[in-house]
């Protein structure tokens, strides 16, 4: 399970520094993809297979399932982690996400995020407003 926060730097030619943490549950591959907030999905092979099978279950005649498959399946790229504990982000996705030397690494559970320093910065103004997080995740029943 990925969980918790880390900074870490990214190399010139785009690799990654992957959690010490995070590095066993990726020793069966992964899959880095464009997320939904300017930010970047990094999946196991076995996460990203079902993501994958929910998306391709969907019907192509609807158009906002073409946008989805349209936005995860055409940037994703399968990455591995070096012996040095670090993935290649693809240079495209580096440019999306205008990422240079550093990095937000975010675990999600069954995946992590990655932002750019003042793009989490951001995220986190947001998740730091108790009375707009009360009103915003009312709704999401997170009771036992």
């Amino acid at each position: 399970m990925f969980l918790g926060q880390y900074q870490h730097a990214l190399d010139d030619k785009g690799r990654l520094t992957i959690p010490a943490a995070f590095r066993d549950a990726l020793a069966g591959g992964a899959f880095i993809s464009q997320g939904f907030d300017r930010n970047l999905m990094v999946m196991t092979s076995s996460y990203f297979q079902q993501v994958y099978e929910r998306i391709n279950a969907m019907s192509i005649t609807d158009p906002a399932a073409r946008l989805l498959r349209r936005l995860i399946l055409s940037s994703a790229y399968q990455v591995e982690v070096d012996k040095a504990g670090r993935i290649l982000v693809p240079q495209n996705l580096r440019q999306f996400l205008g990422l240079n030397s550093e990095a937000m690494v975010i675990g999600q559970g069954e995946y992590f995020e990655i932002f750019t320093p003042a793009e989490w910065s951001q995220q986190m103004q947001m998740l730091q407003d108790a009375e707009a997080n009360a009103q915003r995740f009312q709704a999401l029943d997170l009771g036992a």
